[in-house]
């Protein structure tokens, strides 16, 4: 972001404050620390292919967006790939690497929440979708304490209140949860488990063995976008982006 627009965007939010008078606007700490757009990806466990096995750069891509909005990760993640030297093929017997991925939700987030769907790993649960739509200034009530003398703190607090109200610390998230398989010369034995609900009283329990010739990597990955009154379409391209390096990173 280059200077002008960093002087317009801290204008913008810090207006408010200004005009209601207010020295000691929360509004106004609000915009200063978050007046910058902060992008972070963070992954649940650390994916380590195995070096010596790299008996060509070939790969089969298959992204899923199970989220409710319109996305365009997966040629990011190809043309990425590519520039490494990768050869994306259409039929996943043919390649050495088999890449999954599918990203679970996108949208405004609470970070605390998103603390906790990074630990719950691969195949855990989302519990980053924010309540109330934006996490705003710490604006307390302006009538707390209010009494026959307090006018004039009336008065400055229903104007932090406003200023509040204009001034949010928004942070949207990109969640996805990430498999990849490898192919290996020696054979790998496979064991599935399921816990399936039939019904309000009834568990089912699943399990089947296979051999093959693949190991399998899981990994979730949040992708993070954080700004003072920052727009979705702002965060959208920079999330998609964090998502690909991420991805890429790995091979």
């Amino acid at each position: 972001m280059n200077t002008t627009c960093s002087i317009r965007q801290l204008v913008r939010v810090l207006l408010p404050c200004t005009l209601l008078g207010l020295s000691g606007c929360a509004a106004t700490q609000i915009a200063l620390e978050h007046k910058d757009l902060a992008v972070s990806t963070k992954m649940s466990a650390t994916v380590f292919l195995d070096m010596e096995n790299r008996a060509e750069k070939t790969i089969f891509i298959d992204i899923k967006n199970t989220s409710d909005k319109e996305l365009a990760v997966e040629p990011l993640i190809r043309s990425r790939l590519e520039a490494s030297g990768y050869a994306i093929v259409q039929n996943a017997q043919n390649a050495f690497y088999i890449l999954q991925a599918n990203i679970l939700q996108v949208g405004v987030a609470s970070p605390s929440a998103l603390n906790e769907d990074l630990g719950a790993g691969f195949g855990g649960a989302v519990a980053g979708i924010a309540a109330g739509g934006v996490i705003g200034a710490n604006t307390s009530s302006p009538m707390g304490g209010f009494n026959g003398a307090a006018m004039g703190g009336l008065i400055g607090g229903a104007g932090e209140l406003i200023a509040g109200s204009l001034v949010k610390d928004v942070t949207y998230s990109m969640i996805t949860d990430l498999q990849i398989m490898e192919r290996t010369p020696e054979a790998v034995q496979q064991e599935v488990k399921s816990d399936l609900t039939q019904g309000t009283g009834t568990q089912v329990m699943q399990s089947s063995q296979s051999v093959r010739s693949r190991r399998k990597y899981q990994t979730r990955i949040v992708s993070t976008a954080n700004q003072v009154n920052l727009k979705f379409e702002e965060a959208l391209p920079r999330l998609e982006e964090q998502l690909a390096k991420s991805v890429v990173g790995i091979f």
